[in-house]
């Protein structure tokens, strides 16, 4: 993550709408490389996985930092999309195996342990923008791309020696059977809003600091302390707490998403407010984020786990990869949408446009995992196989059944 973070102060002759397809270009290949490996996690091997990722993603890293002897333009934008494509390939074997192998090895404690890794998550993203800029600044663009995809290749021997070598047999199960309970696709969505919010605020945050308020690089790359500190102190103790009280999980995941929507809403703040932009109040808004995404992304992975376990799934690599692949292509949707979508909004309206349009997008999250508490004690039986299973005289069953699920006052 301090590799990836990394490339939020780098812009270099693209417009605010290529920056986006950037971004989103990255997402969509994580999106297919999640997918993939995660179906195919045993066969590869996890390990094997984890360690090939690093490897690309390094080698990745360290030739993103030669682009600079690329002229700007079409050349260079052309090679940033295929040196991230690949990149975005290694990031999904990384993380999903990683996941995959946490899950495998703390079976009882998956937030706990989750919770405990994303404080080096939160580190990275905390490092990664003013480590890249100050070394931007005081030694030129090549310098911390071949320092940090150096670091990251050294990782490579270091995971071989210390990993242990998980086997297990491969699984028939698959992702559709996963999407056929309604509640993990509820708890998809909520994935998917808080990656998009990332994503936007990744490919569109710094340029609107830069041009509002006249700052540098460097000092923008202080500014994402504000998203990644509080996630990287909330993310233990909530899942620590989610473990512990696991009925807890759907209730941190509508609290969060409430607090998302604020923070969102007061990002630039929303126009119709007419409230005038201050840094005091971007970085505030920026910590509200960073404590909601804890609040709402760490019970998501163990409770889609219960889920399919609840469905019947294995409880070996193979059920826990596609859960982690699940998980992985779903964040990628958001970081697809949320770069390329926020970009055109901002481009053509404003950076408070966009931020508005994702509070409403975590306001609907709200709503969702309403119905999913509410699943969850039992007032309601409800899965997308059932259905494509009913008979085509029953449409007027599913109309009552959907108008219940909006507008219960339960829900």
């Amino acid at each position: 993550y301090l590799c990836y973070s990394l490339y939020i102060t780098f812009k270099k002759g693209a417009s605010q709408t290529v920056i986006g397809l950037i971004f989103g270009c990255y997402a969509a290949c994580n999106f297919i490389g999640s997918l993939i490996m995660g179906k195919y996690i045993v066969q590869i091997g996890a390990k094997f996985m984890l360690v090939m990722g690093l490897f690309v993603s390094s080698g990745c890293t360290i030739l993103f930092g030669l682009l600079n002897r690329v002229p700007a333009g079409p050349v260079f934008i052309t090679l940033c999309f295929v040196v991230r494509s690949i990149d975005a390939l290694g990031f999904a074997a990384a993380m999903t195996s990683s996941f995959a192998m946490t899950a495998k090895i703390f079976p009882n404690n998956v937030a706990t342990v989750l919770g405990s890794l994303e404080i080096f998550t939160g580190l990275g993203l905390i490092l990664g923008p003013p480590v890249g800029g100050w070394f931007y600044q005081s030694f030129g663009y090549e310098v911390p791309f071949m320092l940090l995809g150096c670091f990251l290749l050294i990782m490579v021997p270091v995971n071989i020696y210390i990993l242990p070598k998980i086997d297990s047999a491969p699984s028939k199960d698959s992702f559709f059977r996963l999407l056929t309970k309604a509640k993990i696709v509820l708890i998809c969505y909520v994935i998917f809003t808080q990656s998009a919010g990332l994503g936007l605020l990744d490919a569109s945050l710094s340029l609107f600091a830069m041009e509002r308020f006249t700052l540098s690089s460097g000092y923008v790359g202080l500014i994402m302390l504000g998203l990644s500190l509080p996630y990287c102190l909330a993310s233990p103790l909530i899942g620590y707490f989610t473990d512990k009280y696991p009925s807890t999980r759907s209730w941190f995941m509508v609290i969060g998403g409430v607090t998302t929507a604020i923070g969102f809403s007061m990002l630039g703040p929303v126009p119709f407010l007419h409230i005038p932009s201050n840094l005091w109040l971007l970085i505030i808004m920026l910590g509200v984020i960073g404590f909601s995404l804890g609040m709402t992304a760490i019970p998501t992975f163990p409770e889609i786990i219960t889920c399919a376990k609840e469905q019947g799934y294995e409880e070996g690599l193979s059920s826990l990869g596609m859960v982690s692949g699940l998980f992985g292509a779903v964040w990628s949707m958001g970081m697809f949408y949320g770069p390329i979508v926020g970009g055109l909004i901002t481009q053509h309206l404003s950076f408070e446009s966009a931020a508005a349009v994702q509070g409403g997008l975590a306001l609907l999250g709200v709503s969702i995992s309403l119905c999913s508490v509410h699943m969850r004690k039992g007032h309601m039986k409800l899965s997308f196989a059932g259905i494509l299973a009913l008979r085509s005289g029953q449409y007027d069953n599913i109309v009552k059944m959907l108008w219940y699920l909006l507008f219960s006052s339960q829900c």
